[in-house]
């Protein structure tokens, strides 16, 4: 075999059916999952309805809302609840990876990670203080594309497409189409960067800049590395956890060749998201030299537990991943249901720290806009 086969084969989606389905639906298995298929065919067989998705789970009569109210079927004000769900998944669409479902217990309507990824219809309900831009990124873009909110880095919006549509997102309602790289040319957001040469780090943010083909991310980051003054890349992606293939052999190669310092910030909240097939691509950017960093947003009952973070940040540590943030919940419009209070997150904190080497321990923070960094979430009083 020769070293180009073996490159194709390595590149190819691990997503066989056997592997990646629960086996108790054999008949979705069969119909969706009997063959491999690379990851630009994991993102088009993504499942797109929340409908679907309880279906799949044997959910359809008994799904969950956050407040333990039922979504559909059996009950009062069920008629009301689904007229909220619908709109609430018209504004924000679902899109779950067969690799990602494949992780998630049927039946179990509390499931952590489906919890993560189901239409609920409290998205619907206005809350005071979520609004659609809780982090003030429409208030930091000095040209398409650029978000320049903090000293010596500038965050490239490569593209408003994502490998899983988490319902807490802080971007849901961004204007990807009139300020993103993929909605616009990437022209002005360079010659911005050529301009400020401040900047000695760049971030590919997006959506997700994994969606974009390898072709794409080589001529952006070739692109940024032409500037002298720039010297860090940082590339903050959820695909390698939700469609893990999607690190190849060819990516690999890109970032290596780049005469830039290349860094991935990851984004996972519950252990049960690293499978065998996520840590292994995950080593391989590592066994290539790109630091691997993770960011968590602390989510009520998804992981608001002192065992679930130290369960992570340990299985993160023991694969060479370095637990960097814990974010208090961006307060986006939509996801008032997924706040754990501020005297909750700091209990949890004071626990870890007694559980974990300090390497292990990420750093409780709260995204303020107008602020010049993130905030560190620390108590006035002793443990």
């Amino acid at each position: 075999m020769t070293h180009h086969e073996t490159t194709n084969q390595s590149d190819e989606i691990l997503a066989r059916s056997t592997e990646f389905v629960p086996p108790a639906l054999d008949w979705f298995r069969e119909e969706n999952c009997g063959s491999v298929v690379d990851w630009r065919i994991a993102m088009k067989r993504a499942i797109r309805s929340g409908h679907e998705l309880r279906s799949i789970l044997g959910l359809d009569g008994d799904a969950l809302s956050s407040n333990g109210g039922q979504l559909c079927g059996g009950g009062g004000g069920s008629e009301k609840s689904f007229d909220r769900l619908v709109r609430s998944e018209k504004a924000f669409p679902t899109f779950v990876p067969l690799e990602y479902l494949s992780r998630i217990r049927p039946q179990d309507p509390n499931d952590p990670l489906l919890r993560q990824v189901l239409p609920d219809p409290n998205e619907d309900a206005e809350m005071p203080g979520f609004v659609t831009d809780p982090v003030g990124d429409l208030q930091v873009m000095p040209a398409p594309a650029i978000l320049h909110k903090y000293h010596g880095r500038a965050l490239v919006v490569t593209t408003g497409a994502c490998g899983v549509h988490c319902r807490y997102c802080f971007r849901r309602e961004f204007p990807y189409s009139e300020a993103s790289a993929g909605g616009q040319s990437l022209e002005p957001a360079l010659k911005y960067l050529g301009e400020h040469t401040e900047v000695e780090e760049v971030l590919l943010s997006g959506g997700d800049p994994l969606t974009l083909v390898d072709q794409r991310l080589q001529e952006m980051v070739e692109a940024i590395a032409q500037f002298e003054h720039v010297k860090r890349l940082r590339v903050h992606t959820r695909m390698p956890i939700v469609i893990p293939q999607r690190v190849t052999g060819e990516l690999i190669e890109i970032l290596r060749r780049a005469s830039l310092a290349v860094w991935f910030v990851v984004h996972v909240n519950h252990p049960r998201e690293l499978d065998a097939h996520v840590l292994e691509r995950l080593a391989r950017l590592i066994d290539a030299g790109i630091p691997v960093l993770n960011q968590a947003v602390l989510l009520k009952g998804i992981n608001d537990s002192v065992e679930t973070l130290e369960q992570l940040c340990n299985l993160l540590v023991n694969h060479r991943i370095q637990p960097y943030y814990l974010h208090q919940l961006d307060r986006v419009r939509g996801a008032s249901h997924f706040e754990v209070p501020v005297e909750k997150g700091l209990a949890i904190m004071r626990e870890l720290r007694k559980r974990l080497p300090g390497y292990a321990m990420p750093e409780y923070v709260v995204e303020e806009s107008g602020e010049t960094s993130k905030t560190p979430i620390v108590s006035s009083l002793n443990p």
